[in-house]
């Protein structure tokens, strides 16, 4: 079993950027794809990124170009790098591990989630 502990959120302001990190603990020896979700107060856990086992990234439509997933292997962390933070993307961040199926946004494909990092941006 794998757990995984966020950190690295904070209170900026729009435009500033922020670095996640999600660090895996735990049985981690074999390869797993790794997503970050947010969830707003009193709204859906959303899809933001995942990094696959086979090392590809996708992203949602709203975070594209902005967002940039990547994995360290040396420190066996997931990192989300957030730029150009908008008012909109604070939420409580979180990460989990892929355990399949074909919808990589679907939170019910991934599990070992961990406790999340709250990002707030104020505009």
């Amino acid at each position: 079993q794998v757990q995984f502990l966020e950190s690295g959120g904070g209170l900026v302001q729009t435009g500033a950027s922020l670095r996640l990190s999600c660090a895996a603990s735990g049985r981690t020896a074999s390869p797993y794809g790794v997503g970050w979700f947010r969830q707003a107060p009193g709204k859906e856990r959303e899809f933001v990124a995942v990094l696959t086992r086979t090392e590809s990234t996708y992203y949602a439509d709203s975070v594209k170009g902005r967002f940039t997933i990547s994995r360290d292997n040396a420190k066996n962390t997931v990192n989300l790098q957030m730029d150009d933070l908008k008012p909109e993307d604070t939420a409580v961040y979180s990460c989990a591990r892929r355990v399949g199926g074909w919808r990589i946004t679907s939170p019910s494909n991934y599990d070992s989630w961990g406790q999340g990092t709250q990002v707030t941006v104020s505009s």
